[in-house]
């Protein structure tokens, strides 16, 4: 079996406690009734993870307990595993918790937090070091793309970001998200041809600086508006492996719909 397609739903500040249940609720009844999307979830084909607020992030947990293949993830980290750093969590007590995942330098934490790429560097390091795996952010804005500056921003977030890991590391523990900043939370999103040229590029440079094993075996994801309308054609792309949905993923519905795009 081929690497799976992977579907991560971020649900940034949106969900406490108690829509979390209703979410695992109801996404467990629409799993069933959805044979195609069991099987593929059960024997690994498409793999589907969940980002909820720290504060919710046991009762995703505990979800796991009645959808085996349910993984789980948070949102952010910080780099150092423990100190004061007050309001800071770290990676290794997101991996105690249990803990399958962590994002990191999503866009909002990079424009609305002033995260730098050194920052996503050293967040990506710690995180890959103590056993969770990243689902790693990069993307340009408006202004960055009109002025023709897509790639270089790419490569040079790319590179600052998995500079030191091995490409075992890089193969197995992370996956590149490409997440045009203009299109979060827009409604706009990038035509399929645009997404498949930038998630392309993202693995030739990964081929040149982590080799061919890594470059095969490392999962590409667009994020950025995607929605049921789109999803089907996303994720027909050939260097498309999944994607990072947010506003559709708080909705049970709107997120089967996108699944089952990825069957």
């Amino acid at each position: 079996m081929g690497k799976a397609i992977l579907i991560a739903g971020n649900w940034k500040m949106y969900h406490g406690v108690s829509a979390t249940g209703k979410f695992l609720a109801e996404l467990e009844g629409g799993v069933s009734r959805n044979p195609a999307l069991k099987c593929a979830l059960g024997e690994g084909s498409v793999e589907l993870a969940l980002f909820p607020p720290f504060t919710s992030l046991w009762r995703a947990l505990e979800g796991k307990s009645f959808l085996p293949w349910l993984k789980v993830g948070a949102q952010n980290a910080h780099w150092a595993s423990e100190g004061a750093f007050t309001g800071e969590v770290s990676p290794m007590m997101l991996r105690e918790s249990g803990c399958d995942y962590v994002i990191i330098g999503h866009s909002e934490r990079r424009q609305f937090f002033g995260e730098s790429d050194e920052q996503v560097h050293q967040k990506t390091f710690s995180a890959v070091s103590c056993g969770l795996r990243v689902i790693l952010c990069v993307g340009e804005t408006l202004e960055e793309r009109e002025s023709g500056e897509t790639f270089a921003v790419i490569e040079r977030q790319l590179t600052k970001a998995l500079a030191g890991l091995s490409p075992d590391e890089v193969g197995a523990a992370v996956s590149v998200a490409y997440e045009p900043v203009w299109a979060i939370g827009t409604g706009k999103t990038a035509q399929n041809r645009e997404a498949q040229e930038v998630c392309q590029s993202i693995r030739r440079l990964v081929k040149g600086s982590f080799y061919e094993d890594a470059s095969a075996s490392l999962r590409v994801l667009y994020g950025g508006s995607v929605k049921p309308e789109n999803a089907p054609g996303l994720l027909s792309e050939p260097d498309i492996d999944g994607a990072l949905v947010g506003g559709a993923s708080l909705k049970v519905e709107s997120f089967l719909q996108i699944l089952s795009a990825a069957v």
